[in-house]
């Protein structure tokens, strides 16, 4: 039986603060919106006009809070609200990854804009960045737990692992109350708890036995292209393990800014609409054009039709 969720818990003052550069332009409505669109109850929140998030720091549970930046800024304002002062320079550079504020827009931008048919869409919109994860383990178990279900869903069943096996904060922060759980805390899910499908709950469940024996035991960050390969083959061999979840991996928890995902719902839905292509096959085929940053073309494509995922959330929500 889940336990009940921990009432909320109050607003922190800040412990420490510090400015983390980017090469401008940074679209920050895409970027945040779909980090605050999909943001895991208990670890991640859209608050008072900022996404907090907590992590497991080098001197141990901390929250951190990113508001959007002012137009012409060239920096994001990383805060720390709860946790050791210490591991401040931790956290910023845990965010750098987070927001990819280490991508040259302009280099992107250009390549994209290349194509007459991504040109105006660069142009409405420049600066769009990948939204990364915090690490590769956690992107896989999300990634599996969105397989083929709404956002929304994807959130709830994340959030019942966080609340059933992640380790509470020493206190929470608004609706921040657990870390994600780690692989070690994930040995001990079973699946009778979980509320899946037959086929996912055994795609879990070998992901988490796969992650405990070290795959995407990697540190936060761009992994280099061999060792990245390696644990990319480990993953697809895992069953229900397919290219949309080795892709949103690849892209989101390993650095490959190449990875792309022309099976999406929603970049299919985006390529019909500009007469790109009609089906995954001619997708990919088309998406060559856009290498070696397909991964951003993939987020030009989400902004083409409405979602939750292109804009900032209004406060409370």
């Amino acid at each position: 039986m889940s336990r009940p969720a921990p009432a909320p818990g109050p607003v922190a003052p800040v412990v420490a603060s510090s400015l983390a550069p980017f090469a401008p332009p940074l679209h920050a409505a895409q970027l945040l919106g779909h980090l605050a669109a999909t943001a895991v109850p208990g670890v991640e929140e859209w608050r008072d006009g900022a996404l907090h998030r907590a992590l497991l720091l080098p001197g141990g549970p901390a929250v951190v809070r990113v508001a959007p930046p002012d137009p012409g800024a060239t920096g994001v304002r990383v805060e720390l609200l709860t946790g050791s002062r210490h591991d401040l320079g931790a956290a910023v550079a845990r965010v750098r990854w987070w927001l990819d504020l280490d991508a040259d827009p302009a280099a992107v931008d250009a390549a994209l804009a290349a194509d007459p048919a991504l040109a105006p869409l660069v142009a409405a919109a420049p600066g769009r960045r990948v939204p990364r994860a915090v690490t590769a383990a956690e992107t896989a178990v999300r990634a599996v737990l969105g397989q083929q279900v709404s956002t929304a869903a994807a959130r709830t069943h994340a959030g019942r692992l966080v609340l059933a096996h992640g380790t509470p904060l020493p206190q929470p922060v608004g609706g921040l109350t657990h870390l994600f759980p780690a692989p070690a805390q994930l040995a001990a899910v079973t699946a009778d708890e979980l509320a899946l499908p037959r086929a996912r709950r055994r795609t879990l469940l070998g992901l988490v036995a796969a992650l405990g024996d070290g795959l995407l035991d990697v540190p936060s960050g761009r992994l280099p292209e061999s060792s990245r390969a390696e644990h990319l083959a480990a993953l697809r061999t895992l069953p229900g393990v397919g290219p949309w979840t080795a892709s949103t991996v690849a892209l989101r928890g390993l650095g490959d800014d190449d990875a792309f995902l022309p099976g999406d719902l929603g970049a299919l839905a985006a390529a019909r609409s500009l007469g790109l292509a009609e089906d995954a096959r001619a997708l990919e085929r088309r998406s060559a054009t856009w290498s070696p940053v397909r991964g951003y073309a993939l987020q030009h494509l989400w902004g083409v039709l409405p979602h939750a995922l292109n804009a900032l959330p209004g406060d409370g929500s």
